[in-house]
C-alpha cells in the first residue's frame, strides 16, 4: 500500500493539476466569471482533498484485505473513478446550488459536467501517477486475467 506522505503528495498533485484545468474550462463552458468558477473550483478542491484521501484509503484497504494488494486492473480503475465521482457530487451539490443562487437541478447538471471532466481526469491522472511512482513490485504482476 502507498504511504502517508506519497498519498499527499497524490492528492495535492490531483488537484493542483485539476484546478488548473477546470477553473478556465469551467468559466467558458458555464459562462461564469473566473472569479466564481475559482471559488467553486477551491471549495471543491478542499471538499475533494478530504474525500480523495479517505476514498483512496479504504478502497485500497478494502482491496489490500479482499485480494491481498492494491494493483487496480484497467476496468477496476474505471470502477474507482466513478465511484469515487459519485461520493464527491452528493458532498458538492448542496454548496454549488447554494453559492450560485441556482436550483438543484441546475446545480446538479453543473456538478454532473464537471464530475464528467474529473471522471475522465481521474483516470488518466492515476494511470499517469502509478507509472511515475509505482509500489515496488508491481512490475512482477501479470495482466488482469481475461475472462
Amino acid at each position: 500500500m502507498r504511504t502517508t506522505r506519497d498519498r499527499i503528495r497524490h492528492t495535492l498533485l490531483f488537484e493542483l493539476f485539476g484546478l488548473a484545468l477546470i477553473i478556465p474550462l469551467g468559466s467558458v463552458l458555464f459562462g461564469l466569471h473566473a472569479s466564481d468558477m475559482g471559488v467553486i473550483g477551491a471549495g471543491s478542491a478542499l471538499a475533494a482533498t478530504a474525500w480523495n484521501y479517505a476514498y483512496n484509503l479504504g478502497f485500497d484497504r478494502v482491496m489490500q484485505r479482499w485480494v491481498g494488494h492494491t494493483r487496480k486492473s484497467l476496468s477496476l480503475r474505471v470502477g474507482h473513478a466513478v465511484l469515487f465521482e459519485a461520493g464527491l457530487l452528493v458532498i458538492l451539490l448542496p454548496p454549488i446550488a447554494w453559492y450560485l443562487g441556482i436550483g438543484l437541478v441546475q446545480a446538479f447538471v453543473m456538478d454532473l459536467a464537471i464530475a464528467a471532466f474529473y471522471v475522465a481526469y481521474a483516470f488518466v491522472f492515476n494511470l499517469a501517477y502509478d507509472r511515475a511512482f509505482p509500489l515496488p513490485g508491481w512490475g512482477e504482476v501479470a495482466a488482469e486475467p481475461s475472462r
